[in-house]
């Protein structure tokens, strides 16, 4: 089953300075490397904006069918492993404006929650964020802002270590080995380079207030801010 990406033109904002804010949303795209900071500034700019932060996470493939360590040696840094033509049918969807029943995924057993899904409802603004939310190109056209949050490769592994060691349970020489037999690899040959598809690169080693006044502005130049009153208080 093929997908045909939504043209531009059709949920385009209108110009005129006092039209009413359409449906169907401003989507924006939040992309960069495993502990850029893209998810706190995509977590930050929905609150701020009243909107919905939409992530890739739940796509990741059920992998109920492999046993449970053939399931933990996979490649979870791989777009591969994302069902993507359900990721592009739903996307397809909010973008228009019309509710979504997303999967439930299971991390700690790298499954789907049998017959579990969750409502999915596009406000005025969509926060998709993730390392493949660039990567994509049937996406693409989707977007009425595309962001990539660049941030040196030291300090994104030094935020993922902390992450995972704290919130995760893992040993600092797990998350080491991991990061350098999958996370790096995917960084270097499908994260960095999906960067040329950004309309704005923000340094994710900024504060969070600059790096959200930026994008702030850039959605200003654009036309969409005008149609969301009270966005920015």
């Amino acid at each position: 089953m093929s997908f045909r990406p939504i043209h531009p033109e059709a949920i385009r904002l209108p110009q005129e300075e006092n039209a009413l804010l359409p449906f169907p949303p401003v989507v924006l795209a939040i992309a960069g490397c495993s502990g850029s900071g893209k998810t706190t500034l995509a977590e930050h700019l929905a609150r701020m904006l009243g909107g919905v932060h939409f992530h890739f996470d739940n796509y990741y493939r059920d992998l109920s069918s492999l046993p449970f360590a053939e399931r933990c040696r996979q490649n979870f840094d791989d777009p591969a492993l994302i069902e993507a033509p359900l990721l592009f049918h739903h996307m397809e969807e909010l973008a228009a404006g019309r509710s979504i029943e997303r999967p439930v995924y299971d991390f700690a057993t790298h499954t789907r929650v049998p017959g579990a899904t969750e409502t999915i409802t596009p406000g005025k603004w969509l926060l998709v964020e993730g390392i493949f939310a660039l990567h994509f190109q049937e996406l693409l056209p989707l977007y009425h802002l595309r962001v990539y949050v660049e941030t040196p490769g030291e300090l994104c592994f030094q935020r993922r270590l902390k992450r995972d060691v704290e919130e995760r349970g893992r040993s600092p020489e797990s998350v080491r080995e991991q990061y350098e037999a999958t996370v790096r690899p995917s960084i270097q040959s499908i994260v960095q380079p999906s960067s040329a598809h950004a309309d704005l690169v923000v340094d994710g080693s900024d504060a969070l207030d600059w790096k959200v006044e930026q994008v702030l502005s850039a959605l200003h130049k654009r036309g969409c801010m005008a149609f969301s009153p009270g966005a920015e208080s």
